[in-house]
């Protein structure tokens, strides 16, 4: 077991990184995601990463499945590399694992892949503020549509989701909390990796709550 208790500065991100590929999945600058390795080749990927810099990408794939036949699955064109701040080796010899998003990059191309994992080309200048601000400012809108919306949108969809725990949070890192947690498909997640300011993510994740609420009480007002 083990926690990061170093910071990573922008020279210290790599041209090429490796990367965990998922779906319905994103990691926010400022945010914290949970993963349970257990794939040979992200446990190596994993495993590789503690030992040089514990830096390493998540990415969405664009497609159902990782890989289709041979080929390589696409992925977006931007992710997040994220930092692991701690690890442990559980009882069946996977691991569990948690990183903190550091800064978004754009793909630039593939490199090889290394022991089964994929690694890419990864620019991270259009994202630098990410760094010096991972909440990504400030928002000017009232952080109460923001609690109606979660609001509807857990009854609608009948979460377990402790509402007053949240009260707690920023409103940055309530933001990005909610942005990575609720259940929205892949291309929302990715709509909201890539809001280019706070107030732009803000406003889109409580457009889709909003959506998502209306939508399942209308599903389910309909004829069975």
């Amino acid at each position: 077991m083990s926690t990061d208790p170093f910071t990573t500065k922008y020279e210290d991100l790599p041209d090429i990184l490796p990367v965990f590929p998922l779906s319905q999945v994103i990691l926010l600058p400022g945010g914290r995601l949970p993963l349970n390795v257990f794939e040979p080749r992200y446990l190596a990927l994993v495993n590789d990463a503690l030992a040089q810099g514990r830096l390493f990408g998540i990415i969405q794939s664009s497609g159902n499945e990782e890989t289709v036949g041979e080929a390589p699955q696409p992925l977006y064109s931007v992710g997040s590399v994220g930092r692991i701040a701690h690890f442990a080796e559980t009882e069946a010899r996977q691991l569990f694992v948690v990183i903190l998003g550091i800064c978004r990059f754009h793909v630039t191309g593939e490199a090889e892949a290394k022991d089964g994992y994929r690694r890419l080309h990864v620019d991270y200048a259009p994202y630098r503020e990410d760094i010096t601000t991972p909440g990504g400012g400030i928002v000017n809108a009232p952080r109460e549509r923001m609690t109606s919306s979660l609001k509807r949108f857990v009854e609608a969809h009948d979460l377990d989701i402790d509402l007053r725990a949240l009260d707690a949070l920023s409103t940055p890192s309530l933001v990005a909390t909610l942005s990575m947690a609720l259940p929205f498909e892949t291309p929302e997640k990715q709509a909201l990796l890539e809001a280019p300011t706070l107030e732009h993510r803000f406003n889109a994740l409580c457009a889709l709550m909003e959506m998502g609420a209306v939508g399942r009480a209308s599903s389910g007002d309909a004829p069975q």
